[in-house]
């Protein structure tokens, strides 16, 4: 019982932990990753509900895919170029940034590894049959073995997508332009597209275009 307090005692920090993305684009009192966590496990469930997924191990994966962050940070596509002048930063936020092929396998495997590792900190502790799930789930999640691993990765781009959105229409920020570049080429399932057309009605008037 002493290690699964220290292991909620952690995960807990993620309650006070910022997203980065909304702090670099200057979001007053932006969401933390904890509040991520919980829509985007509500969404998977509830948009995953209809396509004969195991929905207690998609709702698993919802609920660890970003417990390493306690201990790696969460991070954006821009971190490696993001300049240090507020005014050369607000123009980035404007264009979703491009890397050469070599360049995102770089900050992929950085990335992959720098997350892999604060896993298995924060898991260290658990129960051998416990920590080996996580571990698993996440794997899956970060490299889309299964039908589940897939879709979550989907439910988990589609809230930060709608987030992304709430919050333009109440600070004028983030710049859209970017998001909507990012929704084109990133999602693919059906249910996200339907989902994404509709975003766009409500908060744009328009379907996206494909």
């Amino acid at each position: 019982m002493k290690d699964l307090i220290n292991f909620f005692t952690q995960v807990g920090k993620l309650k006070d932990m910022p997203r980065r993305g909304w702090v670099i684009n200057d979001i007053k009192n932006p969401e933390s990753i904890a509040d991520h966590v919980f829509r985007a496990s509500l969404m998977a469930w509830i948009l995953g509900s209809n396509k004969k997924l195991n929905i207690e191990r998609l709702l698993k994966t919802a609920l660890i895919h970003d417990i390493c962050e306690v201990y790696a940070g969460d991070t954006t596509p821009y971190d490696s170029i993001l300049p240090k002048d507020a005014k050369k930063r607000r123009e980035l936020m404007k264009t979703w940034p491009r890397f050469s092929d070599k360049e995102k396998k770089r900050l992929k495997d950085k990335k992959y590894k720098k997350e892999k590792e604060a896993l298995e900190k924060i898991t260290k502790d658990l129960p051998r049959n416990l920590r080996s799930e996580m571990m698993h789930l996440w794997y899956d999640y970060e490299k889309g073995l299964t039908k589940e691993g897939r879709f979550f990765k989907q439910a988990d781009r589609l809230e930060n997508f709608l987030q992304a959105v709430e919050y333009h229409k109440k600070y004028k920020t983030p710049p859209q332009g970017p998001w909507w570049a990012w929704a084109r080429e990133f999602f693919d399932d059906n249910t996200s597209l339907e989902f994404i057309d509709e975003i766009a009605k409500k908060f744009h008037h328009s379907k996206i275009k494909r």
